[in-house]
């Protein structure tokens, strides 16, 4: 019995001791589930923000990516701008150049080889007719020169003639 009554007198000392702290293990249990809510709630946000930084690491990368693709584009691209400029200067060479060759055409097309051998064939004709038309005059110089040596031959025959009979008429007039 003594047991018993052990038993009644912890059993009322827990009473007696849970009534006079029953507020405050409510409090303190209270405290506990907001202190585990909390966690819980901190747990949730540890998981947000970790969600958040792999999201904004995996960001982070891509945006490295872009802007490493952004320095290469823009070095293609000054790449590209000088080799245009350089392609320009040169487009100017050639087009001087071709200017060059087009004024060198026109004079050459002056020169028209076809044109050349038709004006070289009238002109060889031309010199033909003319040789021809030289040839004829030449031997109509030379037959008349012939004809005035002949004549002048014939007029001093004439004149001599006329002097030996001046002469014969002469002696005859003097010997009469």
């Amino acid at each position: 019995m003594l047991t018993a009554k052990n038993l009644e007198r912890v059993m009322e000392l827990e009473d007696k001791l849970r009534s006079e702290y029953q507020a405050q293990l409510d409090a303190k249990t209270a405290e506990i589930e907001q202190a585990s809510k909390a966690k819980e709630e901190l747990q949730a946000t540890v998981e947000r923000q970790l969600e958040q930084i792999k999201t904004l690491s995996a960001e982070a990368t891509a945006n490295k990516r872009t802007e490493q693709l952004n320095r290469e584009l823009n070095q293609r691209s000054n790449n590209l701008q000088e080799e245009v400029a350089a392609q320009k200067k040169r487009l100017k060479t050639l087009q001087k150049d071709l200017a060059e060759e087009r004024a060198e055409i026109s004079r050459l097309k002056q020169f028209d080889p076809a044109r050349m051998k038709k004006n070289l064939d009238a002109t060889k004709k031309k010199l033909a007719e003319k040789t021809t038309a030289n040839d004829v005059l030449q031997k109509s110089l030379n037959k008349a020169k012939a004809e005035n040596a002949e004549l002048q031959r014939k007029v001093k025959e004439l004149e001599a003639g006329e002097a030996a009979s001046e002469d014969t008429e002469a002696s005859e007039e003097a010997a009469a």
